[in-house]
């Protein structure tokens, strides 16, 4: 059990779940964060980028209130999918989330989540891909899930453990948790670490 208190820097009820899921008790702080990058960037790069812009605001907010932030975990996470070297963000209607999900029909793409861990001066940052496989979608699939589950606060437009992940997925090779949003197993290992040192 993890001991030392974590502050999830993150809205993303996914990824509060999956904190739930490995009883890990944890608060929701968040600040609105710049989420751009430099264009260049590489791709494992962007999400571990934005998260600890992320960390670090919520953080700065804690300390500038007078709150004190010794021995306090900072979690933050942000997940982008890459189709080949395209960059697929969060879509911001329902015309884009249609024509993200036709460019991922048939095709193989990469979801990456970065994730950064503040604690006192230590700061753990890392990415996990998993490759995802989409079997052909039809226009009819594409605008029901669009229609129906409005994925408009998700990378790639869609979420794995929703309806268009179970009839539209082939395969996926890697952490299936990593698509929802988090590796938390990787992070549970990475807090338990963390914890000791805090302790």
């Amino acid at each position: 059990m993890i001991k030392t208190p974590v502050i999830l820097a993150s809205q993303s009820p996914r990824r509060k779940t999956l904190l739930e899921w490995a009883e890990v008790p944890f608060k929701v702080e968040v600040v609105a964060t710049d989420e751009s990058f430099d264009a260049n960037m590489e791709a494992e790069k962007i999400p571990i980028h934005i998260a600890k812009a992320k960390a670090i605001a919520v953080k700065n907010k804690l300390n500038a209130s007078g709150e004190p932030i010794n021995n306090i975990i900072f979690l933050a996470a942000d997940t982008v999918v890459v189709l080949e070297n395209e960059i697929i963000n969060k879509p911001a209607n329902r015309e884009e989330a249609i024509s993200m999900l036709q460019k991922l029909s048939g095709q193989h793409h990469r979801v990456i989540t970065g994730v950064v861990i503040l604690l006192n001066d230590i700061e753990v940052a890392f990415s996990e891909t998993t490759q995802v496989q989409f079997h052909p979608l039809t226009l009819q699939q594409i605008e029901y899930y669009v229609d129906h589950y409005k994925p408009y606060d998700k990378a790639g437009a869609y979420a794995i453990q929703e309806w268009i992940g179970v009839i539209g997925i082939a395969s996926i090779t890697g952490d299936f948790y990593n698509v929802m949003g988090l590796p938390v197993s990787r992070v549970v290992k990475e807090l338990t670490t963390l914890d000791l040192l805090a302790s």
